[in-house]
C-alpha cells in the first residue's frame, strides 16, 4: 500500500470532518446568536396559534454623541385574548373573573359570548404579559391566548416625519413614509416560517443563510442624535406657536460629511397613534419634498459665484440706487432706499437686492445660471428618504434679464430645504457638494455590517479660497450687522445670513402680506462642525426673518457648543 496515498486519504477525511464541524458551528451561531430571539418565540408557542406568524421587523436606532444607541423604532409584545362562544357555558361567571384583571366592557363581552355560531371572538388586544399570566391561572374553558408583536416608537413624536411608520398595504404590513419605507428591503423580515425541529433547522436549508434576501435583512443606525433632535423640535415648535406659522422646519447637518443630526417639523404627530390623524398630509416631509422661494439666504450663493468667477471681491464697489428696472419690471431693496456707493461686504450686511443683481450683471447670465446648477439646486440630493423633490430653475433658461436679477436674491426660483442646505454647505466645507444622509450604518442579520459614507462622492464646485472668503464675509455679517452685532459670540466665529421671501400666488405674482422667513449659519466659521437651517412659512404679525429666527438660531448654536464641548476658535 502506498504510504503517501494513505496520508492523503487521512487528510481528506480530516478536512471533510473539519468542514462539517465549521458548517455546524456556523449554523449553531446563526440559530443561537443571530436568530436566538426567534427560537424563544417558537418555544413560547403555547401562547400562540400554530398558524400565526409573529410580526417581525428590523430595528431603527438613534445614536448618542458617545456612540451608544437609542431605540427609535422597535417591537413591542403583548397578547390578544379571544373566546370560543360554543364552549362558554357561564358568561356571567367568566366576565366577573376576567373583569378583576382586565378592563372589559360588559355589554361588549356578553355580545361576543352570544355569537354561538362562531368559534373565535376577540375580547381584548395587546394585553401586557403580567396581566395575561393572571388570566392563564384562571384556566377558563374556551379561552384562547395569542401572542402579538407590533411596531413601537419609544420617542412617540421624535423625528416622526423622518422615521415614518409601518402600516397595511393590502394584507401586508410594510414601511410607509420615511426611513421605514426607504429601507424596506433591509427592515422587512421574510423568514417568518412555522416551527421546525431544532436539529432539522441545523442541517436544513443552509442555502437560506447565504440567500440575497437574508443578506439584505438587518437594522439601521441613523445619524440622528436624540438630544439634538429633541432640542431642534422644541425650537421649531416654539417658533410656530409664537408666530402662528403655517409650517416651521429645521435641519442640523455636518456640512463636511452630510450627516444629519436633527431634522424637525412643526406641526408633527405621534407615531404610535398615526391612525388618529385626520389630515394625512402631516405624514409628508416638506423638508425634502416642499418647494419654496428661499429669499435672501441665496445671496451668499450669488456672492460666492461672483467671487469664484473673479468678477468681484469683498471690496468691489457699486452705486446702489435702491431700484432697478429690467424688461419693464422694477425690483427694489427691501427698504426701497438707495444706499449710495458701497462694497460687496455691505451687500451682505444690509441684504441688498440691487447689490446681488449687480453681481449677476458682472458675471453674465449664463455663468450665473451655471453656478446655480452646480450648487445642485435643480436636482435631487440623493438623501435616503422617499419622495424627494427637486428645485425649479426654469426661469434661468429665459433670455430676460429680470429672471436672473430676481434669482440672485432667491425669488423666481424654488428649491427644497434639503437642496438649500446642501448648496449652503458648499460655502462652509471648502467648496464641495455633499450628499446629505440619515443612515450611517447597517447591521445585517448575517453578522456583517456596512458603514455608510459619501465623502468620496463630494464634488468640488467652488475653489477652497472662495469658501474661505465667503465664510469670512458671513462672519462679518454676524459680528457687525446681525442685530447690530449684539448676538456676536466673543469666543466663537459664526457665519450666517437671514432670508425673507415673498410667497408666490398660484396664478402669478406675489402676496403682499405673506412671507417665508429663513435663516442659515455655520460654526466655527472656518472649520465648521454644524450648519443650522431654519425656516417658517407665513408667520403672523412680523415682517423679517431677522426678527423671528435670529434668537432661535443663536440659542441652537449655544446649545451645540455646550452639548459637544466645542473648543473656542477665537
Amino acid at each position: 500500500m502506498n504510504p503517501n496515498r494513505e496520508k492523503n486519504r487521512i487528510r481528506f477525511i480530516f478536512f471533510c470532518f473539519l468542514f462539517f464541524a465549521l458548517v455546524l458551528c456556523l449554523k449553531l451561531y446563526f440559530i443561537q446568536i443571530i436568530h436566538g430571539s426567534e427560537f424563544v418565540d417558537k418555544a413560547d408557542r403555547q401562547y400562540v396559534s400554530p398558524l400565526n406568524n409573529l410580526f417581525d421587523r428590523g430595528g431603527i436606532f438613534f445614536q448618542n454623541r458617545d456612540g451608544s444607541l437609542l431605540g427609535a423604532a422597535s417591537l413591542s409584545t403583548g397578547y390578544n385574548l379571544a373566546i370560543n362562544p360554543q364552549k362558554i357555558t357561564d358568561p356571567v361567571l367568566i366576565y366577573e373573573s376576567l373583569s378583576k384583571i382586565l378592563s372589559l366592557d360588559p355589554d361588549w363581552f356578553y355580545f361576543k359570548a352570544s355569537q354561538k355560531k362562531s368559534v373565535y371572538q376577540k375580547i381584548a388586544e395587546r394585553v401586557p404579559e403580567e396581566l395575561m399570566k393572571k388570566v392563564e391561572i384562571l384556566k377558563i374553558p374556551g379561552l384562547q391566548i395569542q401572542k402579538e408583536r407590533w411596531r413601537f416608537y419609544p420617542g412617540e413624536t421624535l423625528a416622526a416625519q423622518t422615521l415614518g411608520f409601518v402600516g397595511y398595504d393590502g394584507d401586508n404590513l410594510v414601511g410607509r413614509y420615511g426611513l421605514e419605507k426607504y429601507y424596506e428591503d433591509v427592515l422587512l423580515r421574510k423568514n417568518n416560517q412555522a416551527y421546525v425541529n431544532f436539529f432539522a433547522e441545523i442541517f436544513s436549508n443552509i442555502k437560506q443563510t447565504i440567500s440575497a434576501d437574508f443578506q439584505k435583512e438587518g437594522e439601521i443606525i441613523t445619524t440622528i442624535e436624540p438630544m439634538v433632535q429633541t432640542f431642534l423640535e422644541k425650537k421649531v415648535s416654539e417658533i410656530s406657536e409664537k408666530y402662528t406659522s403655517k409650517l416651521t422646519g429645521g435641519i442640523i447637518i455636518d456640512p463636511n460629511t452630510g450627516e444629519i443630526y436633527g431634522m424637525a417639523l412643526a406641526p408633527s404627530f405621534n407615531l404610535n397613534k398615526f391612525g388618529e390623524e385626520k389630515d394625512l398630509s402631516i405624514f409628508n416631509n416638506p423638508l425634502i419634498s416642499g418647494l419654496y422661494e428661499m429669499g435672501s439666504i441665496i445671496k451668499p450663493l450669488t456672492m460666492a459665484a461672483g467671487l469664484d468667477s473673479g468678477v468681484v471681491t469683498a471690496e468691489t464697489k457699486y452705486t446702489d440706487t435702491g431700484s432697478l428696472t429690467l424688461d419693464t419690471y422694477t425690483i427694489y431693496n427691501y427698504d426701497k432706499k438707495a444706499h449710495g456707493t458701497i462694497n460687496m461686504q455691505e451687500v451682505l450686511n444690509q441684504s441688498l437686492n440691487i447689490g446681488a443683481s449687480f453681481v449677476v450683471s458682472k458675471m453674465g447670465k449664463d455663468n450665473f445660471a451655471d453656478y446655480m446648477r452646480r450648487y445642485g439646486l435643480d436636482e435631487e440630493t440623493g438623501i435616503d428618504l422617499p419622495n424627494e423633490n427637486h428645485g425649479r430653475l426654469e426661469n434661468l433658461n429665459s433670455p430676460r434679464d429680470i429672471e436672473y436679477a430676481t434669482a440672485s436674491f432667491g425669488q423666481g426660483i424654488s428649491m427644497t430645504p434639503i437642496e438649500t442646505v446642501r448648496a449652503l454647505s458648499v460655502l462652509a466645507n471648502g467648496g464641495k457638494l455633499i450628499v446629505p444622509h440619515i443612515v450611517k450604518r447597517i447591521n445585517y442579520t448575517s453578522g456583517l455590517f456596512n458603514n455608510i459614507s459619501y465623502i468620496n462622492e463630494a464634488k468640488q464646485v467652488l475653489k477652497k479660497e472662495t469658501s474661505e472668503e465667503i465664510s469670512r464675509m458671513l462672519t462679518v455679517v454676524v459680528d457687525k450687522a446681525l442685530a447690530n452685532g449684539k448676538v456676536k459670540l466673543p469666543n466663537y466665529s459664526v457665519a450666517a445670513k437671514t432670508g425673507t421671501a415673498q410667497i408666490a400666488k398660484p396664478g402669478g405674482g406675489y402676496y403682499d402680506d405673506r412671507w417665508l422667513h429663513s435663516f442659515f449659519g455655520y460654526f466655527p466659521s472656518y472649520q465648521p462642525r454644524f450648519l443650522i437651517f431654519l425656516y417658517t412659512v407665513e408667520p403672523q404679525g412680523i415682517d423679517f426673518a431677522s426678527q423671528t429666527l435670529t434668537n432661535p438660531f443663536v440659542e441652537t448654536v449655544k446649545f451645540l457648543i455646550n452639548y459637544y464641548n466645542i473648543v473656542p476658535d477665537r
